[in-house]
C-alpha cells in the first residue's frame, strides 16, 4: 500500500545519508531532511522511503508540496496524498487526524518550505493524534516541532575520481553524450574540476552534464572556472552565498540558452503545476515568442534539464522556477503572465463545463485533474483581479472537484467567489448550484437548503432553462440525501416536466433525471424506476457520456437485486464501477461496490461478497462519508450482509472482509471489476 513517485533517472551514492535516515526513522517519528535548493533532499527522501516501506503496515505515502503557494491548499494536498477525500463535514484537520489515528504509515512531505508555518502546525496535530504515524519531511529549514530530528543533507563529495559527485557526473554524462569517454586523464580531470567547481550539488552537476551534447567537457570546465563568478543578477536579487555554486550552474545554463529559450524559461515560471504544449502556447507566446516555435523550445529546455518530462507534459523544478520568476520580474511581465495564465485556465474550466455532456466527458475530468495546481492558482488570481470571471470559473470547476471528492477545496473557492460583489446572472447561479451540491455531499443539509433557496431565486431572475434545472437539481439532491425521497421526486419531476428539451442545451436535465430515478426506487416504485433508468441509460449512450449512465446502471442493478435477479444486478454494478472508475468518482465507486457485493451475496458467493464489501468499506473510509449513500440503502445493505455471512460462514466471511479492508483499494477495485485478482 502507499504511493511513491516514479523517477526515471538513477539514484547515485548517499550511502551514509541513507543509513542515517534509516536510523533516524527507527528512533524518531519526525525526521526532517534540510539543505539548500538542488542539493538532493527530495531524491534522498524518496530512496529512504522506498527502503523503509516494509516497516509500515499501512504503507508509505508521498505528498508533493512544491506547487503550493497558499496555506489553504495544504490540508487538501496531504489528504489527497493519503487517499482521504473530504466528504465529511468535520473540519479538514480533524478529518485527516481521524483518518490516520489508527494507521501505521510513513508520510513523506516534500518541499515544506513553501508553507512552513502551516506545515509545522499540521504535522504537530497529526503526530499528537496518530501514534502509529511517522513523518519524513524535506525543507530548506527545520519545521521547529518538539521531537523533530534534523538531518542536514550535504552536497555530494567532490574530492576525487571515485567520489560521489563524479559517479553522478559519469551517469548523467552517459545519458547526455553517450559517445563521450571519461577514461583519458584530460577528460577525467576536466570532469573532476567541474564537480569541484559546482561543490557536488546534484542539480548543478546535472545541468552541466546536460550541456555535454553540444560542448566539450574541457570547454565546460573552462567556462565554469573562469567566468561564472562574474555572472550578473538583477539588482537586489543576489542569492545567499551558500547557494553560490548552484547559482553559478543555473546562471551558466541560463546564459547559454538562446534568447527565446531564456524568455520561455521566465514565462514558464508562472505555472505551478505540470503543463502541456497547448497551455504553454496559450500563455507564453507573444512578442518574440511565436506559438509555432514553442514545441521545439520546450524540447530544448528539456534537453538542457531546465524542464522535466512527465509523460506528454512538462514540469520545472522549484529551484529553477524561482530563477525564472526572478527574471520574469525583471522583464516586468509578472502581472501580464499571471493574467494570461488565469484567463487560460478559466477558459479551460469553461470548455470542460460546456463539454461535460458528451463523448469527451472522461477526457475533461482528466484534464481538470492534470491542471489542478494551475486551476487553484488561476482562481486565486481572479478572486483578487477579476471577480466576475472568478465566479464563472468557480461554478464551472466546482462540479468536477465535487465529483472527484475535493469538496473542501470546492467549498473554499466557491464561498470566496460568491462572497465577492458581482452581478446577477447564470454564472452566479451556477456557482450557487455547485456550492449547494458540495454542501450536500459534506452532509451540511441545513446550509445546502439555504443555498438551494438562493439558487432557485437566482434562477427565476435568470429566466434560463439550465439555471432552473440546476436549482431543481440542488434542491432535490439535498432532499434525497436527507431521506425525503418523495419531496426529491416532486421537485425533480416538476422541473423535468416543466422544462423539456434537449439535454445538450441544459445538461442539468440529466442530473435531475438521476435524482428522479433514485427517488422512485427509494419510494418502492420499481417498475417506474426501471423505465426511467432504462431511458436515462439510452440517453447517456446517445451522448457518449459516463456520469449519468453510471448512475442509471446503479439503479438498474438495485432494481434487479430487489426483484431477485442477481446476475443482471452484478452486470450492471460492474458497468457502473467501470464508468465511475474512468471518472475517478470515488463516491460512485463506493456505491457501486456495495451493490456488487449485494449481487454476489444474492447468488450465493459469500466469500467474494465479503472481499468486495471490504474494498467498498475502504472507499467509504477514503471518502469519509458518514451515511454510505442515500438512507434507504442501509436497510438493503444489512440484508445482503446477512446473506453473505450465512453463505460463507462467519469465520471465512470475517477473514475475507478483513483482508480486503487492510489491502490496497485499487487492487481490490480491479478484482471487483474483473471478478478475479489482476495478473
Amino acid at each position: 500500500m502507499g504511493y511513491l513517485p516514479v523517477v526515471a533517472t538513477s539514484f547515485v551514492g548517499r550511502t551514509g545519508e541513507l543509513r542515517g535516515a534509516a536510523r533516524a526513522l527507527e528512533k524518531h517519528r519526525l525526521v526532517t531532511l534540510t539543505g539548500g535548493g538542488g542539493v538532493g533532499k527530495s531524491r534522498l527522501a524518496l530512496r529512504a522511503a522506498e527502503r523503509a516501506d516494509g516497516r509500515y503496515a499501512d504503507g508509505v505515502w508521498w505528498a508533493d508540496l512544491s506547487h503550493l503557494y497558499d496555506d489553504r491548499l495544504l490540508i487538501g494536498t496531504v489528504s489527497d496524498a493519503v487517499g482521504l477525500l473530504d466528504h465529511d463535514l468535520a473540519r479538514p484537520v480533524e478529518a485527516l487526524c481521524e483518518r490516520l489515528a489508527d494507521r501505521n504509515l510513513l508520510l513523506v512531505l516534500d518541499c515544506c518550505e513553501r508553507v512552513l508555518a502551516a506545515c509545522s502546525h499540521l504535522v504537530g496535530a497529526l503526530l499528537d493524534t496518530a501514534p502509529g504515524l511517522a513523518v519524513l519531511a524535506t525543507s530548506r529549514e527545520p519545521l521547529g516541532i518538539p521531537g523533530e530530528y534534523v538531518l542536514d543533507v550535504p552536497p555530494l563529495a567532490a574530492g576525487g575520481e571515485g567520489e560521489e559527485a563524479m559517479r553522478l557526473f559519469r551517469d548523467r554524462a552517459a545519458a547526455a553524450a553517450p559517445r563521450l569517454s571519461l577514461d583519458s586523464p584530460d577528460t577525467a580531470a576536466a570532469a573532476a574540476a567541474i564537480c569541484h567547481r559546482l561543490e557536488g550539488i546534484p542539480l548543478a552537476v546535472e545541468l552541466a552534464c546536460a550541456r555535454l551534447a553540444e560542448n566539450s567537457i574541457e570547454r565546460i570546465a573552462e567556462r565554469l572556472t573562469s567566468r561564472l563568478d562574474f555572472l550578473s543578477e538583477p539588482e537586489g536579487r543576489v542569492w545567499p552565498q551558500r547557494h553560490r555554486a548552484l547559482r553559478t550552474a543555473i546562471g551558466w545554463s541560463h546564459e547559454l540558452c538562446a534568447p527565446a529559450e531564456r524568455l520561455l524559461w521566465a514565462r514558464l515560471s508562472v505555472f505551478p503545476g505540470t503543463v502541456d504544449e497547448a497551455g504553454v502556447q496559450a500563455v507564453c507566446s507573444g512578442g518574440p515568442l511565436d506559438a509555432a516555435d514553442i514545441p521545439a523550445l520546450l524540447e530544448r529546455l528539456a534537453a538542457q534539464s531546465v524542464l522535466q518530462r512527465d509523460g506528454t507534459r512538462y514540469r520545472m523544478l522549484d529551484t529553477l522556477r524561482e530563477y525564472g520568476a526572478m527574471w520574469l520580474g525583471e522583464l516586468g511581465e509578472q502581472r501580464t503572465l499571471a493574467r494570461r495564465h488565469a484567463v487560460h485556465f478559466a477558459g479551460l474550466a469553461r470548455r470542460a463545463h460546456s463539454g461535460w455532456l458528451g463523448p469527451r466527458q472522461v477526457d475533461w475530468y482528466r484534464r481538470i485533474a492534470d491542471a489542478d495546481a494551475d486551476l487553484c492558482a488561476a482562481l486565486d488570481h481572479l478572486i483578487t483581479d477579476d471577480p466576475e470571471r472568478a465566479v464563472e470559473m468557480a461554478g464551472c470547476t466546482g462540479l468536477f472537484w465535487s465529483c472527484c471528492g475535493h469538496l473542501q477545496r470546492a467549498r473554499d473557492f466557491l464561498e470566496r467567489a460568491l462572497g465577492l460583489e458581482t452581478s446577477r446572472g447564470t454564472h452566479r447561479t451556477r456557482a450557487l448550484w455547485a456550492l449547494g451540491i458540495t454542501l450536500t455531499l459534506q452532509g451540511d443539509h441545513e446550509s445546502a437548503r439555504g443555498l438551494g433557496e438562493r439558487c432557485s431565486v437566482a434562477a427565476w431572475h435568470d429566466r434560463d432553462t439550465e439555471s432552473m434545472l440546476s436549482a431543481a437539481h440542488a434542491v432535490s439532491f439535498n432532499y434525497l440525501m436527507m431521506g425525503r425521497p418523495q419531496t426529491a421526486h416532486d421537485v425533480s419531476d416538476h422541473a423535468l416536466r416543466s422544462l423539456p428539451g434537449d439535454p445538450l442545451d441544459a445538461p442539468s436535465q440529466m442530473r435531475c433525471r438521476v435524482i428522479r430515478v433514485f427517488a422512485l426506487s427509494a419510494l418502492g416504485r420499481l417498475d417506474e424506476a426501471y423505465e426511467d433508468a432504462t431511458e436515462l441509460q439510452q440517453l447517456s449512450l446517445r451522448y457518449g457520456e459516463y456520469w449519468a449512465r453510471a448512475y442509471a446502471d446503479h439503479q438498474l442493478a438495485l432494481i434487479h437485486l430487489l426483484q431477485g435477479r442477481p446476475q443482471e444486478a452484478e452486470s450492471h454494478a460492474r458497468s457502473m464501477l467501470s464508468g465511475k472508475h474512468q471518472l475517478h468518482d470515488s463516491l460512485g465507486i463506493a456505491l457501486g461496490l456495495d451493490l456488487l457485493a449485494g449481487a454476489i451475496a444474492a447468488r450465493g458467493d459469500g466469500v467474494e461478497a465479503a472481499r468486495t464489501s471490504g474494498t467498498g468499506h475502504v472507499y467509504w473510509l477514503m471518502i469519509g462519508h458518514p451515511r454510505r449513500g442515500t438512507p434507504e440503502l442501509g436497510v438493503i445493505r444489512e440484508v445482503w450482509e446477512r446473506q453473505a455471512r450465512e453463505a460463507a460462514g462467519a469465520p471465512a466471511y470475517e477473514q475475507a472482509y478483513r483482508r480486503s479492508l487492510t489491502g490496497d483499494a485499487e487492487t481490490g477495485l480491479v478484482r471487483a471489476l474483473q471478478g478475479e485478482l489482476p495478473g
